[in-house]
């Protein structure tokens, strides 16, 4: 069976405040599985097709890939699917790795505005895909300052750049404070074991150690969205994945989802993507 998201923990290499990770034929990426971080993303592939598949949007990308997710957008690894990948870099960093006071300065607003908009998923093609691959590909021979003001460039040209596609990938961003880390990630734990299931309020606020109100409050506040809204945008993200990758019927992919409603099924699949659970399918397969 698909897994759901996986919280995935980013460590930084000792002195540096952001992870620089390079992969290639010898060294390939093994982190294909659906997953999501607190930390902002860079990924660049240099060349190749393969399919992208963030939040709720799916696409297909073609000699290579150069893309900037904001934190906590579920994604697959790039390198799924993917087919002549000679190099591929990924770049990671917290909101406030330079302190969370730096991107206010004036000179830096057009990166602020940057990382703004990256909660949306942001494609990059045209030269600003070639310099910013070039950039990217150079951190691997320099040291910690030549890294971080490489990166402050990385976000400029970025940020300065008109070749751009906004994929609309916010959908199932997940908000996590620092502080509940700990009793979200219990939270989340028994979602993704129990979601085909019913979970009620009551069984999920005791697994919380809260009492059912306090538990509305407290993970409204921390995901911006109700119990059943982020249940059940968690259940059609396991459908997406099923719809792209089985053979299964869509009334089985309902029920595995933990849908025992097959119209209320298609109800909130439409809601969530915008489109039909039958359309879905139709166009992923176009990208294969």
């Amino acid at each position: 069976m698909i897994q759901p998201a996986q919280l995935e923990r980013i460590e930084p290499a000792y002195g540096s405040s952001f992870t620089v990770r390079s992969f290639d034929g010898n060294r390939p990426n093994s982190k294909p599985s659906w997953h999501f971080h607190p930390e902002i993303e860079i990924a660049f592939i240099d060349r190749g097709s393969g399919k992208r598949h963030i939040g709720n949007h799916m696409s297909a990308f073609r000699d290579g890939n150069l893309i900037l997710m904001g934190p906590n957008l579920p994604h697959l690894g790039f390198n799924y699917g993917i087919t002549e990948k000679l190099k591929e870099v990924v770049v990671q960093f917290r909101h406030d790795f330079m302190g969370s006071t730096f991107f206010d300065a004036k000179e830096l607003e057009h990166i602020y505005q940057l990382i703004e908009r990256s909660k949306y998923g942001l494609s990059f093609y045209g030269d600003t895909k070639s310099i910013v691959g070039e950039l990217l590909i150079s951190l691997d021979y320099m040291n910690a300052i030549d890294r971080l003001l490489t990166l402050i460039r990385v976000l400029d040209t970025m940020a300065h750049s008109s070749e751009v596609e906004v994929l609309n990938a916010e959908g199932y961003t997940i908000e996590i404070q620092t502080q509940d880390n700990d009793r979200f990630k219990t939270i989340y734990k028994y979602i993704r074991e129990h979601f085909q299931k019913e979970i009620p309020l009551a069984e999920i606020a005791e697994i919380a150690m809260m009492t059912v109100p306090a538990f509305c409050r407290y993970f409204k506040k921390t995901t911006n969205k109700t119990f059943t809204q982020f249940v059940n945008e968690f259940r059609i993200v396991h459908a997406s994945k099923l719809l792209s990758e089985e053979m299964m019927s869509i009334t089985e992919i309902a029920f595995e989802s933990g849908f025992n409603n097959f119209s209320h099924f298609n109800r909130q699949f439409k809601r969530i993507t915008g489109k039909s659970p039958r359309l879905y399918r139709k166009e992923l397969r176009s990208y294969i």
